[in-house]
């Protein structure tokens, strides 16, 4: 029976959903360095203007919780609605203070940042990205940004 349990188990880890990361049966290496630029590409992809290039540093299934937004974004097409409004103010975002935690195939980028908009207005925020690794690439499985509550 406990045999059955694994079996069953091992299959569970290896199926998963579609646009879902792919567990795989081994962990790639990567270290903070790595994972510090999956926010300068997420960052860069801002720059470019494009809500779509945005959305696609996010699984299919991604979660979004906006700092600007009260609408939580489940779908591609509800993260490019988001950053087609939020790309509007031509946002830069900058990395104030970070911690990173690795895990296999999963890290977490959780910290501060700040955003400078091209009316040289500032936005303050708490974050939390995670990502996955889908086999081939890693891509954000759920980002959470809260503005600050203190000014």
């Amino acid at each position: 029976m406990k045999k059955m349990i694994g079996i069953i188990g091992s299959l569970l880890l290896i199926s998963g959903t579609a646009g879902a990361a792919t567990p795989t049966a081994t962990c790639v290496k990567t270290d903070n360095a790595a994972i510090e630029a999956l926010f300068d590409r997420w960052n860069a992809s801002l720059k470019t203007g494009d809500p779509q290039k945005v959305a696609e540093t996010y699984l299919s299934d991604a979660v979004l919780l906006p700092t600007v937004s009260n609408q939580v974004r489940l779908t591609d097409a509800e993260r490019v609605d988001y950053f087609k409004h939020f790309l509007e103010k031509k946002p830069v975002g900058h990395i104030d203070s970070r911690t990173i935690r690795i895990g296999c195939n999963k890290a977490i980028d959780t910290g501060t940042y700040t955003f400078t908009f091209a009316d040289n207005s500032k936005v303050s925020a708490r974050y939390t990205f995670t990502y996955a690794w889908t086999g081939d690439e890693w891509k954000i499985s759920s980002h959470h940004s809260s503005a600050m509550p203190e000014s």
